[in-house]
């Protein structure tokens, strides 16, 4: 029998029991739709991280201070017991490091970005008030980042050599304080510790959220102000010195060579350090982790899911074998009439693979539909991926023909007098 005409029995016979059809189906839905939407809404979050990762810059290095494991050490476990937890001023990073850093590789290198947080506050005025997160940086700090003004300007390097007291604000802070106001020049009063001080706006970069993570639906949300360093430095009584900075390789340099060469240098200053020492890591190989680790978690919950579709199969293999029961006293007619095996055993596969394909595509929409809704809800762009669409319906004619071979082949196998003698 042709394969046109086997797909048309296939396709009689579900019109003929609808509602069997459906419940055969609703295992092969329910599996193809949670596996479809668990992926759409992790391929829309990685697609959404990796974005907003990739805007704070793939070719960015982080230098850090890292303590070093016990086998780093030679002295005795009664010294390992008080290793020290926190860097002391001879352990930090320092600007003597960083020059001769800036001699050696000057030309592999964009810009370096240097921070002292001093924590989150409110900033009040007659008209409002604004949470902040301050943040003491350096001059190149606007150029690693790619902070670009709306008005004013940034830290000049007399504003860091004199620690000068101006700040680089939000848009959303400027007008919440000074609404209708030319916001450059304004003052405003920040207590930090048991003083109160005067800063001065110079700069005012417009806001936008990271898209990293879910943000208060608050009126105002908290942003970022930015003073000089040394500015933060003199304020907090910090060390003169560094737990972490920032590298921003330049253009065309390969930033995992780069990488390697930026830990072995600064490493070199912390050998005869027993406590700790340098480390270098990259946006680039955070991204391949935070892919990798999101990848492995949405694989394993689609895994959990799709054991749904094992019952799904079962129920088609069960529903079949009821079928063939039915139709009996139809298959010995056509086995008396020449109808070989392999013709029987192929009708009752078609028919199982129609079951699972018409079910796998109800599946695949009602995922997409699950998996946009969700990733809207959590306020990312829908991102459904082809390649798992692809992998969902070759999945569903597989388990039409894993779940049919065994009740054809109990058709094919019915002696055809038998058959005819059913009742």
């Amino acid at each position: 029998m042709l394969l046109f005409e086997n797909i048309q029995l296939a396709l009689n016979g579900l019109r003929v029991n609808k509602m069997r059809a459906l419940l055969t189906m609703l295992g092969i839905i329910i599996g193809i739709g949670s596996v479809i939407a668990i992926m759409t809404v992790a391929g829309s979050m990685t697609n959404s991280i990796t974005t907003s990762m990739q805007s704070m810059g793939a070719n960015n290095i982080t230098v850090s201070l890292t303590q070093k494991s016990d086998s780093d050490y030679t002295e005795g476990a009664q010294t390992r017991m008080f290793r020290p937890t926190t860097p002391g001023a001879e352990d930090l990073l320092t600007d003597e490091m960083l020059a001769d850093y800036r001699a050696l590789y000057g030309g592999s290198i964009y810009a370096v970005s240097l921070t002292q947080s001093l924590g989150s506050y409110m900033v009040s005025t007659n008209a409002g008030e604004a949470g902040v997160n301050a943040t003491g940086v350096n001059t190149e700090y606007a150029a690693a980042n790619s902070v670009e003004l709306s008005r004013g300007r940034f830290f000049t390097e007399e504003d860091e050599e004199k620690a000068r007291t101006v700040a680089v604000v939000s848009d959303v802070f400027a007008e919440t304080l000074f609404p209708g106001q030319e916001s450059i020049g304004q003052a405003f009063q920040l207590t930090y510790g048991a003083k109160v001080y005067t800063f001065y706006i110079v700069g005012v970069y417009p806001y936008e959220s990271n898209g990293l993570v879910l943000e208060s639906t608050d009126a105002t949300p908290t942003t970022d102000m930015y003073l000089p360093i040394s500015t933060a430095k003199a304020m907090s009584h910090a060390d003169d010195g560094y737990q972490s900075f920032t590298v921003v390789a330049a253009t065309g340099v390969e930033t995992s060579a780069f990488l390697t060469q930026t830990e072995n240098f600064f490493a070199g200053y912390y050998t005869r350090n027993t406590s700790y020492t340098a480390t270098a890591s990259s946006m680039e190989s955070l991204m391949e982790s935070m892919t990798e680790m999101l990848s492995t978690i949405s694989l394993a919950i689609a895994v959990i899911a799709g054991i749904s579709l094992l019952v799904g199969g079962i129920g088609v293999m069960n529903i079949m074998l009821v079928s063939i029961t039915e139709r009996t006293r139809e298959i010995g007619t056509r086995k008396a009439l020449g109808a070989t095996n392999g013709s029987i055993r192929v009708q009752f596969i078609v028919e199982s693979v129609i079951i699972c394909l018409i079910g796998g595509v109800l599946g695949i929409l009602a995922g997409l539909g699950l998996g946009a809704a969700g990733a809207n809800l959590l306020g990312y762009a829908a991102a459904p991926s082809a390649g798992v669409i692809f992998i969902a319906v070759a999945f569903s004619m597989a388990i039409g023909v894993f779940f049919g071979y065994y009740p054809a082949n109990k058709a094919a196998r019915l002696d055809p007098i038998e058959a005819l003698r059913y009742e």
